[in-house]
């Protein structure tokens, strides 16, 4: 969901892949109705502009409804996927199927729920949407935390590579845990903590309520601050304001917290004022090595009652079949969902999602057709897998990872596409992520063949790469790339790739304004990226290289012990 578009726009994007906006509430989807008239375009074999729009225009038009999962926009969005898969040739990528169920909880938390703090002998209520706002994983319809104790745990990061530890020392049962969004480096001047003001994984409030979990502790409440989060109160507040979406309890290794969720900036500094604590100076303190937990002086109890549904959606997944090692893939995704048709609201209420992300979706069946129909078949057989979910927290890629249709540790590597530019050709790419594994390597040269270079998004602070499908694959240890677009552009340099950036993010997205516009959309840039993409998975299909992630990286202990566990197991053999 996050953007090359939006590079430039941190402050104004949108809680994405993290709970972001949410979609349309998720239903028992209707059955599809019959076609009602025959395909009129004649597709190309080759990536080229016509197809990629004519693609775009289906999948983003009206009669889709904006694509919300488990609606009838669903229905004719899924199907009309698979039928250009079988129109490409692509067999069914799940076995017989060319579709995956996957399974998710909704959870509406009570609007009136109230968050009760006592501090000595005064006590007050913080409001759901003004003071706080809170839910729960675990699928119960009611949790009740009575008088848990508050601690303030910096950022709530463990990194030992790092030598960090804020749970230090301490018995998290029970407990609640306040922490900053973002990680030491953001708000520090030194640019050798973490990685300075680049965003990793553990500034990510995923990381902190998964960390808080695994210690223990009860509920986690993360501190907002505009600049941290790269996005305001308001985004939090809306995007926490509905339905949530998750898959069940079961699928998840992990335990998880009794409930989380955020505190104002407000709210949390008369918490921290009430303790005789500063809330500039605990910024400070946070930032330094060999932090110390400091206790609140307050307990929190909480009575969150939801309203629990279970339901599902369906992944797509079509497979060309490789020619000698059929067994190894590179996986190109794309996810296929957007926000849906929001009834009720006054003049356009259809959240079409043309840019965001019908132009992925176009982009791996451009691609599949290329590959398909070029003259050698690839070695390696390489999966297209368009995801639903993707607007409700990753959960199709994160269902995907969990039951792949490939082992992992027979995927070259993926190459996910989520919001392609159609703002012209450029001088660049921007990979998202950039430094991180060496599929990059394979990206260069192609680059440097149509006279573009390669560098790191504009907003490293925002975690970028963290807020896609392709980082379920990442976590796992699959390596994977995330790159399309650039900054400088042939009509108008970097400051009409500002401008441009700077349009999208403020009028058309996630808005019923995110419309395919053939009279202004420039698709010449468009295909050049889409090359290039293609370029990198054709080179993997069609070799025997196992791309690695570069050292340093947190991702690449995962990949070194899947890809030592497949030599073990063939040494066994």
């Amino acid at each position: 969901m996050p953007r090359k578009l939006l590079l430039c726009l941190a402050a104004s994007a949108a809680l994405v892949a993290c709970k972001g906006e949410q979609a349309a509430p998720v239903t028992a989807a209707p059955p599809a109705p019959a076609p009602t008239q025959a395909p009129t375009h004649a597709f190309d074999a080759q990536i080229n502009a016509g197809d990629f729009g004519e693609l775009v225009k289906q999948l983003a038009s009206d009669a889709f409804e904006g694509r919300a999962p488990g609606t009838q926009g669903e229905e004719l969005t899924v199907n009309y996927i698979r039928d250009q898969m079988q129109r490409i040739g692509l067999q069914p990528g799940n076995g017989d199927s060319w579709f995956q169920d996957v399974p998710m909880t909704e959870t509406t938390a009570d609007p009136g729920t109230v968050l009760k703090i006592q501090q000595g002998a005064a006590s007050r209520d913080l409001a759901f949407g003004t003071d706080m706002v809170i839910g729960t994983r675990t699928g119960q319809p009611e949790i009740r935390i009575d008088n848990s104790e508050l601690v303030f745990v910096g950022y709530g990061v463990d990194a030992p590579e790092q030598n960090w530890n804020d749970y230090a020392g301490q018995d998290w049962k029970g407990k609640t845990v306040v922490m900053f969004v973002n990680d030491p480096g953001f708000h520090s001047n030194d640019a050798k903590l973490f990685d300075g003001k680049r965003m990793t994984y553990y500034g990510r409030w995923t990381y902190k309520f998964e960390e808080a979990a695994r210690k223990g502790a009860a509920a986690a409440l993360i501190v907002h601050d505009t600049a941290g989060a790269s996005y305001g109160w308001d985004v939090v507040k809306n995007s926490w304001g509905g339905a949530q979406y998750d898959l069940p309890a079961a699928e998840d290794k992990e335990p998880r917290l009794q409930a989380q969720g955020w505190l104002s900036a407000e709210a949390a500094r008369t918490l921290f004022t009430q303790a005789g604590l500063d809330l500039d100076k605990a910024y400070r303190d946070a930032n330094k090595r060999g932090f110390k937990p400091v206790p609140l002086q307050a307990s929190l109890s909480l009575d969150l009652k939801s309203t629990i549904a279970q339901k599902k959606s369906r992944n797509v997944v079509g497979v060309l079949p490789g020619s000698k090692r059929a067994d190894e893939a590179v996986l190109y995704m794309a996810h296929w969902d957007h926000l849906g048709k929001h009834e009720g609201e006054e003049g356009d209420n259809i959240y079409n999602g043309a840019v965001d992300n019908a132009t992925g979706v176009a982009g791996i069946l451009e691609i599949a057709d290329a590959m398909a129909h070029q003259a050698l078949t690839p070695e390696r057989s390489v999966v297209f897998l368009a995801v639903t979910l993707e607007e409700s927290g990753l959960l199709g890629s994160q269902y995907y990872v969990n039951h792949p249709t490939f082992p992992l540790d027979k995927i070259a590597g993926v190459i996910n596409i989520d919001a392609m530019s159609v703002n012209g050709r450029a001088r660049d790419m921007t990979v998202t992520g950039f430094g991180s594994s060496e599929l990059e390597d394979i990206l260069k040269p192609l680059a440097a063949a149509q006279n573009r270079t390669l560098h790191a998004e504009s907003s490293v602070q925002s975690g970028f790469y963290f807020r896609s499908d392709h980082f379920n694959f990442a976590k796992a240890g699959v390596p994977a790339l995330y790159a399309d677009g650039g900054e400088d552009l042939i009509d108008g340099g970097i400051e009409a790739g500002k401008r441009a950036a700077e349009a999208y993010g403020k009028d058309r997205y996630h808005s019923p304004k995110d419309e395919y516009d053939p009279a202004t959309w420039k698709l010449d840039g468009t295909v050049e990226d889409l090359q290039l993409l293609y370029g990198v998975g054709n080179q993997l299909a069609g070799g025997d290289a196992w791309p690695n992630w570069y050292e340093g990286n947190p991702f690449k202990a995962n990949r070194d012990a899947m890809m030592k566990s497949k030599a073990s197991n063939a040494e066994a053999k």
